[in-house]
């Protein structure tokens, strides 16, 4: 699984321009699907017909991670650029970015910007440019970029890496989708675009599919993170199976049954109550009439912030556990 998700995390995939990541994916889930779509906002739509038709189950996870947009080219060939998503201004300061064609650049703040006045309106891309003649030769307004990706191994089991929101929730879905044994409903692996800017891929593909039970699958903080308060989930302590955030409840139906197979399969799981946040279970949830929608997810700190970290032994709890909702089903 390792080598997947280095994969993922090495993809150029901002908001609006997950192209790349999109077709590494759909390479590693096609021989194990019924048939691959890609519908007109971007989302990657992977079916697997089920033992009991007359249900369907629709997963997500959102392909996009936050960036920077070129706003303006200045004389001197320095670049300036806005947030796409929610920017942590401060961590990413001093870090180099990635365009999608190649071009490197260093993200800093303007001389004399006090650490805590770090904002986008005084953040620029030095791309070593000398004229803006110079720049516009690699970099047009419009084009994004990203943090440049790592992966890092640390201790026990942990990793390092940029955009494991949500990359990894990607991996986890890809991984269930390659490892079960048999598929209890119609099955919609959906991998989404744009969720970042507010869970726009998510919409459609729910309405389109109109599913019977929803299941996200994302990041979420970890509670163990310095300065964090008040939250329970920690690294290690398995997948974090949601009961709320600022955005839905989750279906008892869902949470009851991802509890039971957890425990029946002996998968270290937690609860999570997030009280910020949202992810691609409330617009499933509210598709069509409705549905009954859950999220499992891998809890991570530093979230949004060039370098996240997670423990592998929660992320395989997570993949776990989807496997056995998509096999035994929810009834």
């Amino acid at each position: 699984m390792l080598d997947l998700i280095k994969k993922l995390v090495s993809a150029f995939s901002i908001a609006g321009s997950e192209d790349a990541l999109r077709s590494i994916i759909e390479k590693e889930i096609t021989p194990f699907t019924d048939s691959i779509s890609v519908d007109a906002i971007g989302n990657l739509i992977a079916f697997k017909k089920g033992e009991n038709s007359s249900k369907k189950l629709m997963i997500a996870a959102h392909m996009d991670e936050i960036g920077f947009v070129v706003t303006y080219i200045e004389d001197s060939g320095i670049i300036r650029v806005s947030n796409v998503g929610g920017i942590n201004q401060i961590a990413s300061s001093g870090h180099t970015v990635l365009f999608g064609n190649g071009t490197s650049g260093v993200l800093a703040a303007e001389a004399n910007t006090k650490p805590q006045d770090i904002k986008m309106n005084n953040l620029f891309i030095d791309i070593g440019a000398k004229s803006k003649k110079e720049a516009e030769k690699k970099v047009k307004i419009g084009d994004v970029c990203a943090v440049a990706p790592a992966f890092k191994r640390l201790l026990g089991g942990r990793y390092a890496a940029k955009a494991f929101d949500d990359r990894i929730g990607c991996a986890v879905a890809a991984e269930a989708a390659r490892s079960v044994k048999k598929t209890a409903y119609d099955t919609y692996y959906v991998f989404t675009v744009q969720e970042e800017v507010g869970c726009r891929g998510s919409k459609p593909a729910a309405n389109s599919i109109l599913p019977d039970y929803a299941v996200a699958i994302d990041v979420t903080t970890a509670g163990d993170t310095p300065g964090v308060k008040g939250l329970s989930v920690r690294l290690g302590g398995g997948a974090a199976i949601k009961i709320k955030d600022r955005s839905v409840i989750c279906s008892k139906v869902i949470t009851d049954r991802l509890t039971a197979l957890a425990e029946k399969n002996s998968i270290k799981y937690q609860y999570e109550v997030l009280t910020v946040g949202g992810t691609d279970t409330s617009s499933m949830q509210v598709a069509g009439s409705g549905c009954a929608a859950g999220a499992i997810s891998i809890p991570a700190r530093y979230i949004h912030t060039p370098r996240e970290v997670l423990d592998i032994a929660d992320v395989k709890a997570c993949s776990s556990l989807l496997a056995a909702l998509i096999e035994d089903g929810i009834e």
